[in-house]
């Protein structure tokens, strides 16, 4: 049996220097094969792993969690970005904050709790104590007279909330965010974001590099013969364009179009390059809920929607995060690297905060589908990863019709990476650019 070798950039070439894994790394993006999987570095190897916390994790707006976590002043919770823990805090005016975790007197973490409230943020290592806007109001007489509180306020981080979501950049320089925030505001606004809670949260640790945890999340490919229970209630495409869509379903399309739109229900597919996406598409025919039995999962409707058949607002927010939300309940998730093997998955179900336990929901019905989806789809990246880590993986195609969403995730993963490295192209690789 022959085995096809492994790219010619193991670890120890990729690990020299940082200049020469930036420009290895460089050279297998600017050389590999569209719509074709990755070469096997970018799946497990510790140094592209650092370049990926660093260039993309580290530079782009990252889904951190929901505003309806931190209802009153003092709540707060904690994300953890790579080596960077962050504060996101509710403050006066209602004014939500995000700060680097680290204490301004010698670097110890000042929240040790996931999450909580408090009336300040105080360190636990010598009681140095920050106001909810980061001021620091007391570091102890033995710091000098002289001594200036004003200087060691602690770090901001850039955070924006709209529609419910939070998002932070630890850049200096974020990009533009806003036309997507305006529309994510304008999708949920019939969902009334401010009157949500989280009924219910799990985290499950996915041993499998964060990519392969979004590639099997961005196709369906894989649905029929892993997911029995998800597709109860999901048709296993979104878009009328989708070369796979059947008259049944353009039908079933136009007739909750025509519904949606009599609700005042935004529907209508908004894209924002390839990394954002909203659009409202209907669950199976006479199904209003991802649910076992497609009926709602909470008695209690979210915000003002007239009834539960909603179908499904799938919101898309690459690189950490995809969405469902019905007229009933939502299901959010998010992504987090952990290592370059290593990946932790949150997913929260929201309901109206008015919703009672046990009354108009019940939490283990609410979680049955996305539970067993979750399990399912960690075994598959698992098993994908382990495949990836043999002598024998070289990139594969993608299929256009089935996988066009891993594809588009991809193309943006290698673009934004690539842009980040700031290593000179090739000669060649520029006048063929340039030229097209």
């Amino acid at each position: 049996m022959s085995v096809t070798p492994r790219d010619s950039f193991g670890r120890q070439g990729l690990g020299t220097s940082p200049e020469a894994t930036r420009a290895a790394v460089a050279t297998m993006l600017d050389e590999r094969r569209p719509a074709f999987s990755l070469p096997q570095p970018f799946y497990n190897d510790p140094h592209v792993f650092g370049l990926d916390m660093q260039e993309i994790f580290e530079k782009q707006w990252i889904f951190a969690g929901m505003t309806c976590e931190i209802p009153a002043k003092g709540n707060f919770f904690k994300v953890e970005v790579g080596d960077n823990s962050i504060i996101v805090v509710r403050g006066a005016e209602n004014r939500v904050h995000a700060f680097h975790n680290v204490c301004r007197h010698r670097g110890s973490r000042l929240c040790l709790k996931d999450k909580g409230k408090v009336a300040k943020l105080v360190c636990p290592y010598h009681q140095w104590t920050y106001e909810l806007d980061g001021r620091l109001l007391f570091a102890g007489s033995d710091m000098g007279e002289d001594f200036d509180t004003s200087a060691y306020g602690l770090k901001p981080v850039e955070i924006r909330t709209a529609g419910g979501f939070a998002f932070i950049n630890l850049s200096d320089d974020p990009e533009p965010i806003d036309d997507f925030l305006v529309s994510l505001e304008h999708y949920l606004s019939p969902y009334e974001m401010d009157n949500v809670k989280v009924a219910v949260e799990s985290n499950i640790v996915e041993r499998a590099n964060w990519k392969l945890v979004l590639e099997n999340n961005r196709e369906c490919y894989h649905c029929s013969g892993s997911h029995p229970e998800l597709l109860n209630s999901l048709i296993e495409f979104d878009d009328t364009d989708d070369p796979r869509s059947t008259g049944e379903y353009r039908d079933l399309v136009e007739r909750k179009q025509s519904d949606w739109t009599q609700c005042e229900v935004p529907w209508q597919l908004k894209r924002f390059g390839k990394r954002n996406r909203l659009t409202r598409t209907p669950l199976i025919d006479g199904i209003v809920s991802m649910t076992l039995d497609g009926k709602p999962g909470s008695k209690r409707l979210m915000g003002h929607l007239p009834n539960a058949d909603m179908g499904s607002l799938r919101i898309l927010h690459l690189p950490n995060s995809w969405n469902h939300f019905m007229g009933d309940h939502a299901v959010v998730f998010r992504v987090l690297p952990l290592g370059p093997q290593e990946t932790l998955v949150t997913t929260k179900w929201l309901v109206h905060k008015d919703a009672v336990e046990g009354v108009d929901y019940d939490s283990n019905r609410l979680r049955q589908v996305w539970d067993a989806t979750n399990d399912q789809d960690r075994k598959l990246a698992e098993e994908n990863q382990l495949g990836i880590n043999s002598l024998a993986y070289e990139p594969g195609p993608y299929s256009k019709t089935y996988e066009f969403g891993v594809i588009d995730f991809i193309d943006w993963y290698t673009q934004t990476l690539r842009d980040n490295l700031d290593v000179e192209r090739p000669v060649s690789l520029q006048t063929v650019s340039s030229s097209s």
